[in-house]
């Protein structure tokens, strides 16, 4: 039995979360849900969130979407969706990216393979690490030492910010929302991913709520 405690109060749902496999050979992840139910359960997930609220807007949210076999699978899966009568409305990017990724052809090719489907877009999660993008955990090396929040490391993540939104605006007719996973530096997950314990600084604000450089870009129109 559904709680209606969100009906006609949330705008949009993140329905179905992660269920595209990261191996190249694979399609879906072998989630609990799949082994129990099949791919069938992201269609029917779909279909109660509709009958819950059938005004809000539904989404299906991934990360590492700018990987291109990693898309081309998201983007299959939400299409046959479409095609076949699911109310689905939208594709949310994770945007837990990094100084070194994505390069702004690999975020323009992203965003226009995806506004493509027709579904609405919205950015999520969004953080840039100051750190290059690494993909597994792993343990602290001698070079993880060094944590401090340099000139040249935020000069090197205001230049990612600055890509990122002039893509964004560039594609404000099919991007909706964008959110940050968090406010400030204070506190992030990338502290304790890929390494445990390394501080990270990948959002807008620093430790003391103060404006980075790359504020200024980011809210620039």
């Amino acid at each position: 039995m559904w709680l209606p405690r969100y009906k006609g109060k949330i705008y949009a749902w993140d329905v179905v979360n992660e269920v595209i496999s990261d191996k190249k050979d694979e399609v879906y992840r072998k989630s609990a849900w799949y082994r129990i139910c099949g791919d069938e359960f992201i269609a029917m997930a779909f279909r109660y969130a509709h009958k819950a609220d059938p005004n809000a807007l539904l989404f299906y949210n991934d990360y590492n979407e700018i990987d291109a076999v990693k898309r081309d699978k998201i983007i299959k899966m939400v299409t046959d969706l479409k095609r076949a009568g699911i109310p689905i409305h939208g594709i949310g990017l994770q945007a837990h990216w990094a100084i070194s990724e994505p390069s702004r052809e690999q975020l323009e090719n992203t965003l226009s393979q995806f506004a493509a489907s027709g579904l609405a877009l919205q950015i999520t999660e969004l953080d840039i690490s100051v750190y290059p993008k690494e993909h597994n955990a792993r343990e602290k090396r001698a070079e993880d030492f060094d944590q401090a929040f340099t000139t040249a490391r935020e000069q090197k993540q205001r230049e990612v910010y600055t890509m990122c939104f002039d893509l964004f605006r560039r594609y404000k007719n099919s991007i909706t929302s964008v959110t940050f996973w968090n406010i400030s530096d204070r506190r992030s997950w990338l502290d304790n991913f890929p390494v445990k314990g390394r501080k990270d600084y990948p959002l807008l604000f620093d430790k003391d709520l103060h404006r980075k450089e790359a504020y200024g870009d980011v809210v620039k129109f």
